[in-house]
């Protein structure tokens, strides 16, 4: 038999089958749902639109309220795991599950590796963990496109030769580690991480950040090292033991003072126990 005969049968045969007017309905509660998924997500946080691209863009904040909204829950495996340390090379592929009352109902798949463009200027040991945190929400984000067909509403494609995703990709993800590795390429400290920066000249960076053309990452990556520095710093004092004695002064003069020009704020913290040291 023609195997073009054979498609067009089965065609029929599942139109046959087929309630329309159960269909109809089902296609009405579609479009009711985008229209809660519309009016609950809020533009620039839940979802963003990427030049030269006509729909928005889904974000992780905004997957994340979808799947609360349609009472889901989703689940992670690793399917492929490259971590190659004498090339420097780490590769992730993530698959996300979303079950509802324990049964599956679709799924995604969402990868990242260290030579994409985003880590270029960085160690790629230690953007390693942010990689594979960026394949799961990449996989998260595919599986929640494909509930109440969400697709119609948010583009599917990872646009990742896109500069404004890579850096709302980046931001969200973005630790103390990861910032400390950023290396910049441009100025007097140009091949230095924002980590060896902060230890020779941390004014240098406060004036990157008050810079209107300093890049948006790189204005994250330094704000969340302070930030960082003075949590460690505020652990650090609440651990210490009170008192005024030979041993607390000996121990509060070998600590080396910072003060933090983000916030004004004086910041006693040891070198060796900054929280961006490369691990």
């Amino acid at each position: 038999m023609d195997p073009l005969s054979t498609n067009q049968n089965t065609t029929l045969s599942l139109i046959d089958s087929m309630d329309v007017h159960a269909v109809q309905a089902t296609l009405d509660k579609i479009n009711q749902l985008q229209l809660v998924v519309k009016s609950t997500l809020k533009p620039n946080r839940d979802f963003g639109i990427i030049p030269g691209t006509t729909k928005p863009t889904l974000l992780k904040p905004g997957a994340e309220k979808i799947q609360m909204l349609f009472g889901v829950t989703s689940e992670y495996e690793v399917t492929e795991r490259i971590q190659d340390y004498d090339k420097g090379f780490f590769a992730f592929t993530v698959c996300c599950r979303i079950y509802k009352n324990d049964m599956k109902i679709t799924e995604g798949i969402g990868h990242c590796n260290t030579r994409e463009k985003k880590y270029k200027n960085q160690d790629s040991y230690s953007v390693a963990n942010t990689c594979l945190k960026m394949a799961k929400k990449r996989a998260q984000i595919d599986a929640t496109l494909t509930i109440a067909s969400l697709s119609d509403i948010f583009g599917g494609e990872m646009e990742d030769d896109l500069q404004d995703y890579l850096q709302t990709e980046q931001i969200e993800t973005m630790t103390s580690h990861d910032a400390g590795a950023i290396k910049l390429t441009f100025g007097k400290f140009k091949g230095k991480t924002l980590g060896d920066i902060y230890r020779s000249d941390k004014s240098y960076l406060t004036w990157l950040v008050g810079q209107d053309r300093t890049d948006a990452v790189i204005k994250k990556a330094i704000e969340t090292m302070f930030a960082a520095v003075e949590q460690s710093s505020q652990q650090s004092r609440q651990q210490e033991p009170k008192g005024n004695t030979a041993e607390d002064k000996t121990t509060e003069s070998t600590k080396q003072p910072y003060n933090n020009p983000l916030e004004g704020d004086p910041i006693h913290i040891k070198d060796d126990d900054l929280p961006f040291n490369n691990v």
